[in-house]
């Protein structure tokens, strides 16, 4: 535990490729979703999977480790009540009862440094069980 609370401190190293990922999705819109995760080793966050133009919130949810902390941001993409097309970027922290501590504490004090590179983000949302971030949830805050 000494060891995760020691990295958090020092910070992540976030790889260039994360920023260029997100940028992509966000104004090129070639991507739907971009997961993340932290290698312990290196003390970086790498991309761990980018969901392409015809996935949807399905794969992004389906992406995620049912036993390890990501991240992921989602380009939701839904027409307003004002009948406008929108898009809307999330950034989903998520971190499952069935991961490990040390994972769910490295996860928790690194979020903001990668939130600070991914410019744009519209809503944040913390998941630790997949009902905490069905579509229903997505849709609502977007809204």
């Amino acid at each position: 535990m000494a060891m995760a609370y020691k990295m958090a401190t020092e910070g992540m190293n976030i790889k260039e490729e994360c920023k260029r990922w997100f940028t992509e999705m966000k104004w090129k819109k070639v991507h739907r979703f971009v997961v993340y995760k932290i290698d312990e080793r290196t003390r970086a966050v790498l991309v761990d999977k980018v969901g392409g133009p015809g996935e949807g919130y399905e794969e992004l949810v389906a992406a995620l480790p049912g036993d390890d902390c990501r991240y992921a941001v989602f380009d939701f993409d839904f027409v307003s009540v004002d009948n406008c097309q929108k898009s809307k970027i999330f950034f989903i922290a998520w971190s499952p009862a069935a991961s490990r501590i040390r994972a769910k504490i490295l996860y928790a004090t690194s979020k903001q440094g990668l939130r600070r590179v991914l410019e744009g983000v519209h809503y944040e949302v913390q998941a630790t069980e997949r009902s905490e971030m069905g579509f229903d949830v997505i849709r609502e805050r977007a809204q």
